[in-house]
């Protein structure tokens, strides 16, 4: 059951994203910047817990997770630092996937040749 929650989870928010491509003239950079900013928005109302409680990986792994993540991250430094938790607890938190997202990035650009469009 978990797995099909995950799925349904996923593809809702994937399908959101898709609807807002095809029917509005939000270019795709401006979607996936506010998805980050509602999963940290739905994060700080206390709403994206019980979606990622629901929606296991579905939900945390799409734009809002890593919204959500940052706004964990935060939390938790600001717990532990104070108000110099704003601005470290976010990048301590992501920080992997980060550098997965940047290692990666480098190794299929070495793997594969990138060219212009035509």
């Amino acid at each position: 059951m978990e797995y099909f929650q995950a799925f349904v989870c996923g593809g809702v928010l994937c399908a959101i994203g898709q609807i807002l491509i095809d029917k509005t003239k939000l270019t795709p950079a401006r979607i996936l910047t506010s998805y980050v900013v509602a999963g940290v928005f739905l994060s700080a109302i206390g709403l994206y817990d019980r979606i990622v409680r629901w929606g296991g990986a579905g939900a945390t792994v799409p734009l809002l997770g890593f919204g959500h993540s940052l706004a964990k991250g935060v939390e938790k430094a600001v717990a532990e630092k104070g108000w110099l938790g704003v601005l470290t607890g976010g990048l301590s938190a992501t920080a992997g996937g980060i550098a997965a997202a940047v290692v990666f990035g480098v190794l299929m650009a070495f793997l594969f040749h990138a060219g212009d469009k035509r």
